[in-house]
């Protein structure tokens, strides 16, 4: 059988050199976790080019596989068909070279890392590595809620075009993006980040430059609390969930949500968070580090304070066995 070779339909028409570029037609993502995938899918189906970097080529197909099976999943639920599924999939490309983002118009960085001084230099060198490539007028995000955007900014040629961008990717219903200027970030930049957001069919709020902006310095301080809740044996993990659920109609409760999130990533929110404010109330919770110190992350290992099967759906109560398996051996 021959082989099927794939073009995009956009390359039919009008030349490349005559073809009028339209704003925000290419994307870059740096980093393509759990974060860096639901970017990379809300991007393309709303028609854009993806590019994203990825340390090897290992992790490159990892995300490709992972951002299928959420497709999939999708499918399987009613949300997409197979055809919006490889038109999705089409304009997504993978690579290891910062020198292949030189066409974006924005690009967007979803990285993690341990500690919040390796964090901040990390994201320097990254924000360095974007410009040496984009035109001066692309602008440099990132995702990050609990990082200084003025101290990520500061050293580059191009300050003013760097911003926040936080999209909140815990609930997939979710249409809400805080954007947060530094002191560098121009007016007509924050423009233009209102425009995309519009594009891509999110919510646009301008908050002030402060670690954790809004959403994060809300919720994490809740989970943090249902945490005090079940060491005092006030009630359990589930019932909990089914109270903050059902009283405050929450789409999840504090646990579920804090495997949706991550508990690494709540960790790390909340030790940057205790560092900027000093306030107990972001002193991650005894039972978040037991968690951490176990490696039970949450949904994307497939247990946390719940156990989840292949597809994502809760199975069972882990936090338990955390619990025997550290008292057993004291």
């Amino acid at each position: 059988m021959a082989e099927i070779i794939k073009e995009k339909v956009e390359n039919f028409g009008l030349s490349a050199k005559e073809r009028p570029k339209a704003d925000f037609s290419e994307i870059g993502i740096v980093g393509c976790g759990r974060v860096g995938q639901q970017l990379a899918i809300l991007f393309a189906s709303r028609g854009m080019n993806v590019t994203f970097i990825e340390l090897s080529d290992q992790l490159i197909q990892r995300a490709f596989k992972e951002i299928e099976l959420e497709l999939d999943e999708r499918i399987a639920h009613w949300g997409l068909t197979s055809s919006e599924k490889r038109s999705i999939m089409s304009r997504i490309t993978g690579t290891l070279e910062y020198k292949d983002l030189k066409n974006c118009d924005l690009v967007i960085e979803t990285i993690t890392t341990k500690s919040k001084l390796s964090a901040l230099e990390k994201h320097r060198k990254i924000f360095e590595q974007i410009e040496k490539y984009v035109s001066p007028k692309t602008i440099i995000a990132t995702n990050s809620a609990t990082l200084s955007i003025t101290e990520m900014a500061s050293g580059l040629e191009h300050p003013e075009r760097c911003v926040i961008m936080h999209f909140s990717t815990s609930a997939r219903e979710s249409t809400l993006v805080e954007v947060a200027r530094s002191i560098y970030t121009t007016d007509e930049v924050c423009e233009d980040v209102r425009k995309f957001a519009t594009l891509v069919g999110k919510d646009y709020v301008r908050v002030s430059e402060s670690l954790g902006l809004v959403s994060v310095r809300t919720f994490v301080p809740m989970i943090n609390e249902a945490c005090n809740i079940l060491t005092e044996m006030v009630s359990n993990i589930e019932d909990i969930d089914f109270i903050a659920r059902k009283s405050m109609l929450l789409p999840m409760g504090p646990f579920e949500l804090a495997d949706r999130i991550g508990v690494d990533r709540l960790i790390r929110w909340l030790d940057n968070l205790y560092e900027e404010y000093g306030d107990k109330k972001f002193k991650a919770s005894p039972i978040l580090r037991r968690l951490y110190r176990a490696g039970y992350y949450g949904r994307k290992v497939g247990r946390g304070f719940y156990y989840y099967d292949e597809h994502g759906h809760k199975s069972g109560i882990a936090y338990t066995h955390v619990i025997s398996e550290t008292t057993c051996c004291e």
